[in-house]
């Protein structure tokens, strides 16, 4: 039986609808006619080969995402998941596992939780706006009693999460393994073997 694999990609979230408006009029363009060349989730399915079942799906609403929106369309998948299941969450994604699972119980076992450039973001830790994405730090705390191992990947040069965010999670999760790198920026690659070594290994 194949291994199954779960990615969940980035996405942006904002605290209200006119930041959202804002941030539209402002951000920078890029190119239309701009081809640019797949990055490295794009390949995972064919890097990681016929062993392993791998599920991409897209979020709902990315450019302005919402916590129960997400919540939804990832509880819509169980139904294809069984158990030992690795899920993999970059960036805005990273949170929503760490979120969904701190907080509810899925009907599968997860083997290994692989958090990538995860934002942390509470409360009193606003300083990358995670709209509704919010952790609860007490509930957080338990999440590595309910899975089967957590890896955290981050790059010290990452201009979207800065790395010290990667270092609060491993405070928590302190038998999380941590693998830095210097030179990754926020996983914006092309290929990164080192993301199908920490799934298959």
């Amino acid at each position: 039986m194949k291994k199954q694999v779960f990615y969940i990609h980035g996405g942006e979230a904002y605290q209200t609808y006119d930041d959202f408006l804002s941030d539209l009029r402002q951000k920078p363009l890029r190119s239309p006619q701009g081809v640019t060349p797949p990055l490295w989730y794009q390949t995972l399915r064919d890097d990681l080969g016929d062993e392993y079942e791998v599920f991409t799906p897209q979020m709902p609403n990315k450019q302005n995402a919402q916590y129960q929106e997400w919540k939804i369309w990832f509880e819509r998948h169980f139904a294809f998941l069984r158990d030992n299941v690795i899920l993999l969450g970059w960036s805005l994604g990273g949170i929503f596992l760490a979120k969904y699972l701190s907080e509810n119980e899925p009907p599968f076992y997860v083997d290994k939780l692989i958090l990538m450039a995860a934002p942390f973001y509470t409360e009193e830790l606003t300083d990358i706006c995670c709209g509704d994405f919010v952790l609860d730090p007490e509930s957080l705390a338990l999440l590595p009693q309910k899975v089967g191992r957590i890896v955290l990947l981050h790059s010290k040069d990452d201009f979207v999460v800065p790395y010290e965010h990667a270092l609060l999670y491993q405070r928590i999760f302190i038998t999380a393994s941590l693998l830095s790198f210097d030179d990754k920026n926020h996983f914006l690659l092309e290929k990164l073997p080192e993301v199908v070594r920490v799934i298959t290994e």
